[in-house]
């Protein structure tokens, strides 16, 4: 007989800060998002903290007072993990971890550690390896704690000053060594894309845990890993499609997401290269999240960075099967109508508006709406490949019985 597996979680507080460019509202969403991410990385949340102030602390971010609160708590109730939404400087994360004596992360940390954990190719895992290393280069003075009980004097000097320099170089050479391996896997990839003819490349872009895998998975009949967690795909998944009669290539690209860590966006503008070449962005979007068009913009940034925010684009709102708007009571004369009260109906009227016909609404889990889906995507496939190929355009005639 099977023995049933208890996962156990480690134990992990949350620590955010409200000042000028951060209101409650949005730390709240912020810790939301970063407790959702410590889930994915194995974590329990057991309690947040959350300070106000307009300059941080340079020392520990968070004031002294603040600091001895969450001291307390850690040491009464065995925690293994405190957990910032901001980014630590190294020096920051050497103070809090000489004060609470337990393992300190921040965002960046803990989103490449999830990517660590996620990575299955070769390729992927090189990626992340590389942004860990330098995410890692300028914290290694705090990993060498032994070094702290040596004190001046003769017979004293250098030692642990020449380890560390030896470290360092490790670590530079290994982050050259990655970085050439990474430029040869490029080049075979590009090879690989070249090779791929020339059918109408299509892509999948969106927030992480959007559904843009479960999308692809209905449409390209494939079996893609779709889970409910922030970053299930890190390798670029492509597959041809053939709608109506028409074949085009579809390809999943990670998952984007606000503070992305700066060495995981240049880590990962190779596997990008997918959005770079593709004809068509196909922009997912979780409509039943409160946030949902902040999530828009985070994707539109990060466009911006790899200069594919002029390509054509269509959204596609996903989730209508999970969308629930606030009520407003008949007899409620206070509450004023803002977005969290719009029916699906006057989202679609709010956003038709915008970009006219470029918005579909569709439930990839319940396949609602994917017959118009499918036609959408057939009609914008098929005028790039007539305008692309004109001459033959009667290989693929409109036929527009096989949806």
């Amino acid at each position: 007989m099977l023995e049933k597996k208890s996962i156990e979680y480690e134990k992990a507080v949350l620590i955010g800060i409200i000042n000028k460019s951060q209101n409650e509202e949005k730390v709240t969403e912020y810790l939301d998002e970063l407790e959702f991410l410590t889930y994915t990385a194995g974590g329990e949340v057991t309690k947040r903290f959350v300070q106000r102030m307009d300059i941080p602390n340079p020392k520990t971010l968070i004031g002294s007072g603040k600091m001895e609160e969450v001291q307390t708590y850690v040491k009464a109730n065995d925690i293994g993990s405190v957990i910032f939404d901001d980014e630590l400087s190294p020096a920051q994360q050497r103070n809090i971890e000489k004060l609470l004596r337990c393992k300190i992360i921040d965002r960046t940390s803990l989103i490449l550690d999830i990517f660590a954990q996620r990575a299955q190719t070769s390729y992927a895992r090189t990626q992340v390896e590389l942004a860990q290393y330098q995410y890692l280069l300028p914290r290694l003075t705090g990993l060498w704690t032994h070094l702290e009980r040596q004190k001046g004097g003769i017979g004293m000097r250098g030692p642990g000053e020449t380890e560390i320099e030896t470290d360092r170089r490790i670590v530079r050479d290994r982050i050259s060594l990655l970085k050439k391996k990474l430029g040869k896997i490029d080049r075979q990839m590009e090879t690989q894309r070249g090779n791929r003819g020339a059918l109408v490349r299509v892509a999948l872009i969106g927030y992480t845990n959007v559904g843009k895998s479960t999308l692809m998975n209905v449409v390209s009949k494939s079996d893609v890993f779709a889970e409910n967690k922030l970053f299930a795909t890190l390798d670029t998944t492509v597959r041809k499609v053939v709608i109506g009669n028409l074949p085009f290539l579809l390809s999943d690209t990670v998952g984007f997401i606000r503070k992305l860590p700066t060495q995981l966006v240049e880590s990962f503008k190779s596997t990008l290269d997918e959005v770079r070449e593709a004809d068509l962005l196909l922009h997912v979007v979780d409509i039943s999240h409160p946030n949902f068009e902040e999530h828009i913009d985070s994707v539109h940034k990060i466009l911006d960075e790899i200069k594919s925010a002029d390509k054509k684009t269509i959204m596609v709102f996903n989730k209508i099967d999970q969308y629930a708007p606030e009520i407003i009571e008949e007899d409620d004369l206070v509450t004023e109508k803002t977005s969290i009260h719009f029916t699906l109906e006057e989202w679609k009227k709010t956003w038709y508006s915008k970009i006219g016909d470029r918005a579909l609404f569709i439930s990839a889990l319940n396949k609602e709406n994917l017959d118009s889906f499918r036609k959408r995507v057939y009609d914008e496939v098929r005028e790039i490949h007539v305008t692309r190929f004109p001459y033959n355009n009667f290989l693929y005639p409109e036929n527009l019985d096989e949806f």
